[in-house]
């Protein structure tokens, strides 16, 4: 009888954060989900097969040449049995290696065997982590198609400070859950066909991602954005017909096609380049953009000193980018729409940011942890307009987008020759033409 049970292939690597995997494992294994493993040669210096053979109730996986595998072309079958391949943790290695296609040990043929998603935990030092080698291989697996949780900042076992620590078991978990959850197709939210083009003749700006505010050198002030929903909604824009400048901070997502991309860092880069993109008809501001900023960052780097107190670090408001969009007058866009990341009184708190700061729609959503929308692939949102609400259930940030695109369409429809001061509504009934 088939295992109806959903099924992860993990691939644990060398790196010290491997003993995480064990933890992890325990997780999926509660929620249901069959856990089968592959075992580096590296990854074996950190846990063992037996750890993962009890804690699985399967057989461990770690040599490509096996004469008792390979006899029913063993990578074959791994890398086409499962739901999600997971690579946990992703050294800096393994992301070169994947991304070189290399496949001279069992975990690379088996990635570059399988037409099965992957998904990457990266787990490494500060400097490997942010080195260009290592941007441009994830920059290359993300546009092949593998998605990433992490890493996170924090302090790691070289005792140095700052992003590529791997993400806790119950985060990657809850990823790994999102990432095995059918996703049902929107009825009402097709994908704007480029045939049409409805939007086609009008500019749009989208702002994406986190920004990231320097404390020092190595230090910054940041969130969990990772920009999908921002790519998504300029990528339906752009197949709907607008020219679309997407201002984006610190991802690792690739350009979508036909899209004009400016990269920034901090909120006032990003004020500064949707400045620059203007005039435009509609705006789309989906960047979290950091409220408060380090008022004087330092040149060098802050160094801890034993039996001294933590620095003092004075924050400043950074710009408020919404807000500036949504101000009258003749430059205004005709359509602002702001996003509300929430975790408490969701809807109420967006009612009033709406109002607060001026703009014509503000798409709410629930980003507390548990969760899982905050750098997932799916999001749960509320659209509110001046008129009225309209929930939208649980969904992938690509249906989000292209239901979005499906409410810009429909509501210039109606008032195509609005001024600039004016601004277009949804339909009395909420539901495009």
């Amino acid at each position: 009888m088939k295992d109806a049970r959903p099924s992860v292939l993990l691939i644990v690597c060398g790196g010290i954060a491997a003993f995480k995997a064990l933890e992890l494992v325990r997780r999926l294994t509660e929620r249901g989900v069959r856990v089968r493993t592959i075992l580096t040669r590296a990854g074996a210096r950190f846990v063992t097969p037996l750890s993962l053979q009890a804690l699985t109730g399967e057989r461990v996986s770690e040599e490509l040449f096996s004469l008792t595998d390979e006899h029913e072309m063993g990578h074959i079958a791994l890398s086409r049995g499962s739901d999600l391949i997971v690579v946990c943790p992703a050294t800096a290695d393994m992301l070169a290696r994947m991304a070189a296609g290399l496949a001279d040990d069992l975990a690379g043929a088996v990635l570059l065997a399988t037409d099965t998603p992957v998904m990457a935990v990266p787990a490494m030092n500060v400097r490997m982590w942010l080195h260009p080698a290592t941007r441009a291989n994830v920059a290359t697996l993300a546009a092949r198609g593998v998605t990433f949780v992490g890493p996170e900042d924090g302090v790691m076992a070289c005792h140095e400070t700052g992003p590529g620590r791997m993400s806790e078991p119950a985060m990657i978990a809850d990823a790994i859950m999102d990432a095995l959850r059918p996703v049902q197709p929107p009825v009402h939210f097709p994908v704007p066909r480029p045939a049409l083009r409805p939007l086609h003749g009008l500019r749009a700006l989208v702002t994406a991602g986190p920004t990231h505010e320097p404390i020092d050198p190595v230090r910054y002030l940041a969130n969990r954005s990772s920009g999908r929903q921002g790519y998504a909604i300029a990528d339906a824009l752009a197949q709907a017909g607008a020219a679309v400048t997407l201002i984006s901070g610190p991802t690792i997502l690739p350009p979508p096609p036909g899209v004009t991309l400016h990269r920034v860092e901090t909120a006032v880069q990003m004020l500064a380049a949707c400045d620059a993109a203007m005039p435009c008809d509609i705006a789309v501001c989906t960047a979290a953009v950091a409220d408060w900023r380090i008022a004087t960052p330092v040149t060098s780097k802050i160094k801890k000193t034993p039996g001294a107190p933590p620095p003092s670090l004075a924050l400043v408001p950074n710009p408020d980018i919404l807000a500036h969009m949504s101000r009258p007058g003749p430059a205004r866009p005709r359509l602002v729409v702001g996003f509300a990341a929430e975790t408490d009184d969701v809807r109420d708190n967006a009612v009033a940011k709406r109002k607060r700061k001026g703009c014509d729609w503000i798409i709410a959503n629930d980003v507390r942890a548990q969760t899982g929308i905050m750098g997932g692939n799916e999001n749960e949102v509320t659209l509110i307009t001046a008129t009225g609400s309209e929930h939208w259930p649980r969904m992938s940030k690509d249906a989000v987008a292209c239901g979005l695109v499906r409410r810009i369409t429909a509501a210039f429809d109606i008032a195509p020759d609005s001024p600039g001061t004016d601004t277009p509504d949804l339909p009395p009934d909420g539901v495009p033409a």
